[in-house]
């Protein structure tokens, strides 16, 4: 880990000053179009806060919940005395006051799982700051990439332009001179006016600009629509577990369902640690994401110098129908497709029987998603 972090710290820093060319305007009109950051630092706030305000509901069903404990506590305590009337049991004290443990975590319920969830939110808090280090030197090298697509696309078209007047020159020339010239002469102008012409019919950026903006916003957003469904399944799982678990706690009073409230803990934490882990992969994915950019900002780099063999290498690149190398394009969907194993890489840590079973439902759905983006994908192509 330190070695991976000096080796971005140094490459951030041999990109500062080049970071630091892109204008203000472009950064803002960039954001303004494609969210500020990757995951757009705006949408993880409100996921943030959205948990905040929905966890305050947590005592919806408290009072219902220790009525419904008094009820059992009073079976319990029944079937205990019958089985010692009965002479099947000795009596035991321990196992008498289980009930009384129950009944107090209800009654203390905010700050029990407070307690249960500190473990969890510490481990969230110190892979987010992980993560919000990274995603800064990706922020940084993603405009910076773009603005050198932008200043490729005005290559190119500089060289579209240059190429149809070059054309309508040749073209004037030829209709007043093609007469009086012998037929040699016609067979040299032909090879210097098919390249021209060919340039001409290749630099027609356009729709490469289209399509190559149409692949990464596919791309981005299904990174970022993964992304959201993780935290946003966390907050909605997490929530129904808090208020609805008083009435787990109340159950466990009874022998018939001792272990609900064991299952409950164990699902409780293991939802709560999506967001940790979540955190951990985007980390994990900023660096796949910042090597791409790296690679492709010194191929992009060497495509603005349109001199000798960059232009070569640029009229190569411009034959190839989208204006992007498929790197940082080929992150964001592994990114995504990442994103999605969350819930089973926290049943690998708190093993659950349900959460499994929600992960597997989960799966499934994202396999229909990423079918259907292969084919948008497969069309845009």
């Amino acid at each position: 880990m330190i070695n991976i972090s000096s080796y971005l710290s140094t490459v951030v820093n041999q990109h500062v000053q080049k970071a630091i060319d892109v204008p203000q305007s472009f950064k803002d009109t960039f954001n303004f179009l494609q969210g500020n950051g990757v995951y757009d630092d705006t949408m993880m706030y409100f996921l943030r806060q959205l948990k905040n305000t929905i966890w305050t509901h947590y005592d919806v069903f408290i009072a219902d919940a220790q009525a419904l404990s008094a009820i059992f506590m009073l079976v319990f305590f029944a079937i205990k005395s019958y089985e010692m009337m009965a002479g099947d049991k000795q009596l035991e004290i321990m196992p008498l006051l289980r009930p009384f443990g129950l009944v107090m975590v209800i009654l203390w319920w905010p700050i029990f799982t407070k307690v249960i969830a500190y473990p969890t939110d510490l481990v969230a808090l110190k892979t987010e700051m992980l993560f919000n280090e990274s995603q800064t030197e990706v922020n940084n090298l993603r405009l910076q990439r773009a603005k050198l697509m932008v200043d490729v696309a005005d290559q190119l078209l500089t060289l579209e332009a240059e190429a149809e007047t070059a054309r309508i020159e040749a073209d004037t020339w030829y209709e007043k001179a093609w007469e009086s010239v012998r037929s040699s002469v016609k067979e040299g102008f032909a090879e210097v006016w098919n390249p021209i012409v060919e340039m001409s019919n290749r630099l027609k950026v356009g729709w490469q600009l289209l399509l190559t903006s149409l692949l990464e916003t596919l791309a981005i957003w299904l990174l970022r629509i993964c992304v959201y469904i993780i935290f946003i399944v966390q907050i909605i799982y997490s929530t129904i577990l808090l208020i609805l678990g008083p009435f787990s706690v109340a159950a466990s009073i009874l022998p018939a369902f001792r272990d609900s409230f064991s299952t409950w803990v164990a699902r409780f934490i293991a939802v709560n640690l999506y967001a940790g882990i979540a955190y951990l992969v985007m980390y994990i994915s900023s660096l796949f994401q910042h090597y791409a950019m790296e690679a492709e900002i010194s191929r992009y780099q060497q495509l603005v110098d349109t001199t000798g063999a960059g232009l070569e290498k640029l009229t190569v690149f411009a034959s190839n129908g989208v204006l992007s190398f498929g790197m940082v394009i080929g992150t964001f969907v592994i990114g995504a497709l990442t994103m999605l194993t969350v819930p089973s890489i926290s049943t690998w840590i708190i093993s659950t029987s349900g959460i499994s079973s929600a992960a597997s439902t989960m799966g499934r759905g994202s396999g229909g998603l990423s079918r259907i983006m292969g084919k948008i994908l497969r069309k845009g192509f």
